[in-house]
């Protein structure tokens, strides 16, 4: 609608018209959150376990004296259930050879010829519980026995061959109630005056090897209990020197992750350390010790080496000592970080 010249204007719109007009001003964005790609986080968290880790050897490096007594203690912690172990090792392939010696002998009577000894050979091997059998004829049980006596002329002079024949058996199952149940059957065969089974000796022995068994398992207890004890002190004393470092990092906002890890390297550290110096000693030890237990079972006639601890005995020596390091490590720094508190 057109207004009149003369028409005057309100004063509401002659005060807006009058207004400077102001610029517009682009309005500001605030602070803007960052957010790590999950990649780099665990590049992140793999540079700071890296860093700890070659901090933490850096410090046993500059600390020698006390480093190498901690591993020197832990090692030998570690020696004496290791090689109560190998001894137990060993004691296993004597148990084999008893399962292999553990026989029974059935003695003929003497009226029994070559022939029917042969027979009645035949006869137990084919019992289902015997796994072969070894038939020792009178003149050839005579002929060992001169052999290992070594009285020749005595033996002469006998009027006769005083020993029966006998036929050694090898059972399939060495168990002792096994056994003697064979031999109660044995000794109802005709042609057959006698059968001997001797497994008391084998039974004592097998209660010694489990003896020693359960020794070795309660020493290596107590023995990981002092290569914690060991490690934890030393961790300890190692908190309780950089407690001031630990307040400002936790002060900051560190977790105790974070302030636990470097600790934790420190422990693996030691008891790799003190791995590595038991495997040392146990080598040493097996090789200084090797001549003089050849020499002796050489003199009874018998071939005999110490056991030694091979790639998987040495691997899981290593990775025992390195646990045992790393939770001596974890129990000390949990439990003295604990009783930090940032001021």
């Amino acid at each position: 609608m057109s207004r009149h010249p003369g028409q005057r204007q309100s004063p509401q719109r002659a005060a807006q018209k009058e207004q400077p007009k102001t610029a517009q001003v682009p309005r500001r964005k605030g602070a803007q959150q960052h957010t790590t790609k999950p990649q780099g986080q665990w590049r992140a968290w793999l540079r700071h376990h890296r860093a700890m880790c070659l901090d933490s050897a850096r410090r046993l490096v500059h600390q020698p004296v006390g480093s190498v007594l901690t591993m020197l203690a832990i090692a030998i912690a570690l020696v004496l259930p290791s090689a109560l172990w190998l001894t137990l090792d060993s004691a296993k392939l004597v148990d084999a050879e008893l399962d292999a010696s553990a026989t029974l002998t059935a003695y003929l009577d003497h009226s029994v010829s070559d022939a029917e000894a042969g027979r009645i050979q035949e006869a137990l091997s084919a019992q289902p519980e015997v796994s072969s059998t070894h038939l020792i004829t009178a003149d050839k049980g005579m002929e060992e026995f001169q052999q290992a006596l070594g009285l020749d002329d005595v033996l002469d002079r006998l009027d006769g061959n005083p020993l029966p024949a006998a036929v050694v058996i090898a059972p399939k199952q060495p168990d002792p109630d096994e056994m003697e149940a064979l031999a109660e059957r044995l000794r109802d065969m005709s042609g057959i005056e006698e059968v001997r089974l001797d497994l008391a000796w084998i039974e004592r022995l097998r209660q010694l090897s489990e003896l020693g068994r359960r020794v070795t398992l309660a020493l290596a207890v107590l023995f990981g209990l002092g290569v914690l004890l060991v490690v934890g002190n030393t961790i300890r004393l190692a908190v309780e020197n950089r407690r001031k470092e630990i307040e400002v990092v936790t002060l900051i906002g560190a977790t105790h992750a974070f302030v636990r890890r470097p600790f934790l390297y420190s422990g693996v550290w030691y008891g790799l350390g003190g791995g590595l110096l038991a495997w040392g000693l146990l080598t040493l030890g097996s090789g200084w010790l090797a001549a003089p237990v050849a020499a002796l079972a050489k003199s009874y006639g018998a071939h005999y080496t110490l056991p030694s601890l091979g790639v998987w005995g040495s691997i899981t020596l290593l990775v025992c000592s390195t646990l045992l390091g790393w939770l001596g490590a974890w129990i000390a720094v949990s439990r003295h970080l604990a009783g930090i508190r940032p001021r």
